[in-house]
């Protein structure tokens, strides 16, 4: 498998396993093909695993914590994260630090080598959408990210960078910056369900500037919740704004098939090729779903002509 850096974190692997599929949040696995996925994963030369506490309700965690038994193979990295919200200031560090010793537990680990906020950042007086405003992000959150570090908990910290462009980038240019930011990384620049914020999302721009300020970018989302699979594996209401994107694939579906390839395999390939992705986050949650994304990885970037195609398919992104 491809390596590639990721910021002043050193190399990774192209591919890494996301807690989301292991962790039954797109759609049912259970405990033994959770834990043989991860080992496989593992195996194929996967070397990071994104984990929170919300992906099944610790249960990605508790999968690679009984895959592993507390040694994890050499080489191999684990992120984990923590949805803090608009937390009283005196609150911020216990709160993390609390979410942090959970997380360890289920990992059967002492540290992480990433602590991430999975809460979006947002503007203060941004009302009561949720997410951490960028006054107590940058007053409060992060010295207690650092402190963590300092007790050698968590080798580095990050943050989410989904919620509010103008926040994410501005925490971005900031001296103490994190290691990590997690962007969409996706052929719709889309959130989907996750957008919370007023302005376009743009996520390229974000990944760019990460780059610039050598901050790792770990893609999320490549496949945009299923929307750019071949169909769901769960029920959405039709007004569901992922339904609105599957809708909008279509054409995308329709370049997958002529090409003989599942819709799934081609959106891995394009979030790959991304331009600044170190490393694409997997959603997958069994064997087959993580061979195909292999098998993408192990194709290699797509052709310009070909990402242009696409792009011309899909429209104009917001």
């Amino acid at each position: 498998m491809q390596t590639r850096t990721l910021g002043t974190l050193g190399p990774v692997s192209a591919l890494a396993l996301g807690g989301g599929g292991i962790g039954a949040v797109w759609g049912q696995t259970s405990r033994a093909e959770a834990i043989a996925t991860t080992r496989e994963a593992i195996e194929a030369g996967i070397t990071l695993l994104d984990l929170a506490p919300s992906y099944g309700d610790g249960e990605a965690e508790a999968v690679v914590g009984e895959a592993f038994g507390g040694t994890l193979p050499a080489n191999v990295r684990v992120t984990t994260k923590c949805q803090l919200g608009d937390a009283p200031a005196a609150e911020v560090y216990d709160q993390l630090s609390a979410s942090l010793t959970a997380s360890l537990q289920r990992l059967q680990l002492d540290r992480v080598d990433i602590f991430i906020l999975h809460s979006n950042i947002v503007p203060d007086g941004a009302g009561s959408r949720q997410g951490t405003p960028i006054s107590l992000f940058r007053e409060t959150v992060r010295p207690a990210f650092q402190r963590l570090v300092e007790e050698g908990r968590a080798g580095a910290w990050g943050i989410t960078g989904i919620g509010w462009p103008s926040s994410v980038r501005s925490t971005l240019a900031d001296d103490q910056r994190p290691a990590i930011v997690q962007c969409i990384a996706n052929l719709l620049d889309s959130g989907g369900g996750l957008s919370r914020s007023d302005e376009p999302l743009t996520p390229r721009e974000t990944i760019s500037l990460a780059h610039q300020q050598g901050v790792g970018v770990m893609g999320i989302r490549a496949v945009q919740a299923g929307a750019l699979t071949d169909a769901f594996d769960r029920d959405l209401p039709g007004s569901h704004p992922d339904i609105a994107d599957f809708h909008r694939a279509a054409p995308f579906r329709a370049i997958a098939a002529e090409l003989g390839v599942g819709a799934a395999h081609l959106a891995h390939r394009y979030a790959l090729s991304i331009n600044g992705v170190d490393t694409l986050v997997l959603g997958v949650k069994n064997r087959e779903e993580l061979h195909d994304c292999l098998a993408a990885e192990a194709a290699g970037p797509l052709d310009p002509a070909l990402i242009q195609r696409i792009d011309q398919t899909v429209g104009p992104r917001s």
